[in-house]
């Protein structure tokens, strides 16, 4: 399997809660292609707990978002017809997010995250996800990701 989205990531730009290889706290959340779809997976830990045996949803948003931009980032590369990891770097920041929780999510289980790259142009692409526990649908999710301003790099 190649490298994970995020592992393409400069190291000036990786340092994203959710899936940022500098963040040694964060989820290390790592996306990949499956054919068209993006995918994801990430098996949840007592602390993303809302009540016993459930996972907070806030969670859920979290991943939902990291995959959408990530999935962004290397459908960007791909319209442009290069590979992740080439310069310049192309990365993306959450425009806008939307969740609908579907069902309640079980702790213990690992979540699978699926991406489909609805739009791309220039400046901004839309994924639409869906989380899986096991076999049940927990919830589906929409990130307009857009790239990110050169301002936010401080360096």
């Amino acid at each position: 399997m190649s490298a994970a989205f995020q592992d393409t990531y400069p190291d000036d730009v990786a340092h994203c809660y959710g899936c940022g290889t500098q963040n040694p706290a964060g989820h290390q959340l790592k996306s990949h292609w499956d054919g068209e779809e993006t995918v994801a997976r990430f098996t949840p830990r007592p602390e993303h707990t809302a009540m016993p045996g459930y996972v907070y949803g806030g969670l859920i948003a979290s991943l939902v978002d990291c995959h959408g931009t990530g999935s962004a980032a290397a459908a960007g590369h791909r319209a442009q017809g290069r590979e992740m990891g080439s310069e310049p770097a192309l990365r993306y920041v959450t425009a806008s997010l939307h969740v609908d929780y579907l069902a309640p999510t079980p702790m213990g289980v690992e979540l699978e995250l699926r991406g489909v790259i609805e739009e791309v142009t220039e400046r901004k692409v839309v994924v639409a996800e869906t989380v899986h526990a096991g076999e049940t649908l927990v919830a589906k999710g929409k990130v307009v990701a857009v790239l990110m301003p050169a301002g936010m790099v401080q360096g």
